[in-house]
């Protein structure tokens, strides 16, 4: 394309936009207008949001905005709005603020007085999810998981009861060790790996979630991934044997059995008493 010169008046605000996931015709046509018109364009990776713009003929200022300067630019943002400028954000792709950068900058806006709006459009989790073929109705986005220890464990423990599809995203190197995990806390619950979104060699691999970590356990999949995991109440394991598993899995990560049968109790709905008897006779056959 050629270079587009600025033709759209804009209203004073910050506009955050939704860039494509992988195919580039998905971007929307107000967003497009609205870059056209900004003074400045606030994104996550200036090398990737410069082929976007390079794409659509684009030329504007951009200015790195990464969850380790968010919060700074937040506050200038905000009092550039209130000086009358147009300014969009985008993240790297998708929705901004979703596992991105963009929440902060919209609580500096509200804190400041600056008006902002959203523009919708490609969206990993939503797309992902219909694409799955789980239920959609009540469903939980739960983006990445804390890495690993006491944190990972109480996220897990705190969503395994949700009864709709549950959504992460994971690094696929980490794919197979998240769904052998959660199939030990969570029951081996139907799944689906959703990847390559919109792009060549878009895939949808739907199994079980030991299926899943048996397949994936010597070669990871390439790309970038979305997990989906079927609520609590597609999963067949009666609570005993859930809990089994659970203590299991726990014990050998080396939490004590104090902790396991505190999580076991909360997933698995059994008295603690009981979790507790669960977990010490799991620590005994070590």
């Amino acid at each position: 394309m050629s270079d587009i010169e600025t033709t759209v008046q804009l209203e004073p605000m910050l506009y955050l936009c939704a860039t494509p996931i992988g195919n580039l015709s998905d971007i929307t046509l107000r967003t497009i207008d609205t870059l056209k018109g900004v003074s400045a364009v606030y994104c996550e990776d200036t090398r990737r949001t410069r082929e976007l713009m390079t794409h659509l003929g684009i030329k504007k200022p951009l200015i790195a905005c990464h969850k380790h300067n968010e919060k700074q630019h937040a506050e200038e943002i905000a009092e550039r709005v209130l000086s009358g400028e147009a300014i969009a954000f985008v993240s790297d792709a998708g929705m901004p603020g979703i596992s991105d950068p963009g929440e902060a900058l919209v609580a500096g806006c509200i804190a400041a007085g600056a008006k902002y709006t959203v523009l919708p459009g490609a969206s990993a989790p939503l797309t992902a999810l219909v694409m799955s073929g789980l239920p959609t109705r009540n469903a939980c986005f739960v983006g990445f998981l804390p890495r690993d220890g006491k944190p990972r464990r109480e996220a897990i423990a705190e969503i395994g009861t949700h009864k709709g599809t549950l959504i992460f995203y994971e690094s696929p190197l980490r794919i197979a060790a998240t769904a052998k995990e959660l199939a030990a806390m969570l029951g081996d619950r139907q799944c689906a790996l959703v990847r390559e979104l919109t792009k060549k060699f878009e895939q949808v691999v739907r199994c079980t979630l030991s299926g899943l970590a048996d397949m994936y356990a010597d070669t990871p999949p390439k790309g970038e991934c979305v997990l989906l995991v079927a609520g609590a109440e597609e999963q067949g394991e009666n609570a005993a044997a859930r809990a089994e598993n659970m203590a299991r899995e726990l014990i050998e990560r080396g939490v004590s059995v104090k902790d396991a049968a505190k999580q076991i109790s909360a997933l698995c709905d059994i008295a603690r008493n009981e979790a507790y008897a669960i977990a010490g006779r799991i620590k005994n056959e070590e």
